[in-house]
């Protein structure tokens, strides 16, 4: 069997900046709606979903993964199954504003085990990070052989989740 990829037309979108979802139909509202929901449905189902046919929906489908509004088709794994239940919530102050600092940190904190997010925000912190680790016991050791070596850091405040109200990939359409 032999695939040839179809030519698009260029939109002016680019795969590091997506088009807003304003530029797109209510078709490719649905079919994104549906993916975050389970994004192993089949094609064939997806299609049904939309109201499209089968080819008509893989074609939308790869098109909005060329412009970027499907990063990636991911499994989420239950935390607590994989032995990461703890979730902790990370202030961060850097000792400078720096670029070069700043660029230390965030490479450095790319490598933290358990490290799930980190961002850049305004007020009395530089960097929140979302850390996820088995227990408190292992947080202990995390603390104490990693978040103690971060570059720049000046204080490091931690906040262990008690109960996690929501949390989800889904965004609203």
């Amino acid at each position: 069997m032999c695939a040839t990829k179809l030519r698009r037309p260029s939109t002016g979108a680019s795969r590091t900046e997506p088009a807003p979802l304003s530029q797109h139909d209510r078709i490719d509202r649905a079919i994104l709606k549906q993916l975050q929901q389970d994004a192993s449905i089949s094609n064939v189902a997806l299609a049904a979903k939309v109201k499209l046919s089968a080819p008509a929906c893989l074609r939308r489908v790869e098109r909005l993964k060329e412009m970027g509004l499907i990063r990636a088709t991911v499994a989420l794994l239950d935390p607590k199954a994989v032995g990461a239940g703890m979730l902790v919530v990370i202030g961060v102050v850097l000792d400078r504003s720096t670029p070069e600092t700043f660029a230390a940190f965030e490479k450095a904190a790319q490598k933290v085990s358990g490290c799930m997010e980190c961002h850049v925000v305004t007020g009395e912190f530089d960097y929140f990070m979302l850390v996820r680790t088995r227990d408190s016991e292992s947080f202990n050791r995390l603390h104490a052989e990693q978040l103690l070596y971060l570059p720049g850091v000046r204080q490091i405040r931690s906040f262990m989740v008690l109960k996690e109200i929501l949390s989800t990939t889904r965004f609203p359409l």
